[in-house]
């Protein structure tokens, strides 16, 4: 075959780089609709608002996203797939065989480390007109949090009855939420790492009456660092 000496590209190229072009383009209009969404919510966003974010016009939007709803959609299932990988780095086999307050820290560490990173990720999920797709997936993930909460409780307290193991995990996972709250309103910096270390205090005095062994001691100890 000839050695093609002309200098174009070959045409198998030109294609993946105008997918490359388009996949940045996404990411960025993604990441504006994300900065808008943390500012003004999901129903109070337009397309026009993230066209802005993302220093393009509308029309360079319309080439990817038809509508603000697919735009959340798209954002939304990328934001459920990486908490899903936090929630299996959270909730490992290997975390089971800690003491329990070694496991709150490895537990709770890279579910707060998410939502710190992710802030759109409340903001999308919480909307009043979320996207229905969206919001059945987030309330499957939801399910399955609050499923592995109540294994999580259950291994460290077998003797518990199922009703009672479901109330701990409901509770626990209420003062987990309204914790996250705290710290995401928190500044960035010793402010937000003393509100995390809270949290963990009050999970673990919460948590540990239902152990056996010298967890409450521990309970103590952690409060007193983190004074």
């Amino acid at each position: 075959m000839p050695e093609d000496v002309s200098g174009a590209l070959p045409e198998e190229t030109k294609p993946r780089r105008r997918q490359a072009r388009g996949e940045r383009r996404i990411a960025q209009l993604l990441q504006a609709a994300a900065n808008v969404f943390c500012a003004h919510g999901y129903t109070a966003t337009s397309t026009n608002a993230i066209a802005r974010e993302a220093s393009v016009s509308p029309g360079t939007l319309y080439q990817y996203f038809p509508n603000k709803e697919a735009i959340a959609i798209e954002l939304g299932e990328r934001l459920l797939t990486e908490m899903r990988e936090a929630h299996g780095q959270a909730f490992s086999p290997a975390n089971l065989t800690l003491p329990l307050p070694e496991m709150l820290d490895v537990t709770v560490d890279p579910l707060i480390a998410f939502n710190c990173e992710n802030p759109a990720f409340l903001a999308l999920m919480h909307g009043s007109e979320v996207p229905g797709r969206i919001a059945e997936e987030h309330d499957a993930l939801h399910a399955n949090l609050l499923a592995r909460t109540q294994e999580v409780i259950g291994h460290y307290a077998p003797a518990l009855p199922v009703e009672e193991r479901t109330r701990i995990a409901n509770m626990t996972f209420a003062i987990f939420k309204g914790g996250l709250d705290l710290i995401l309103a928190a500044p960035e910096g010793a402010e937000r790492e003393a509100t995390i270390a809270e949290l963990k205090t009050v999970l673990l005095r919460y948590l540990c009456p239902l152990v056996e062994g010298p967890c409450a001691d521990e309970a103590a100890v952690t409060t007193t660092r983190t004074r």
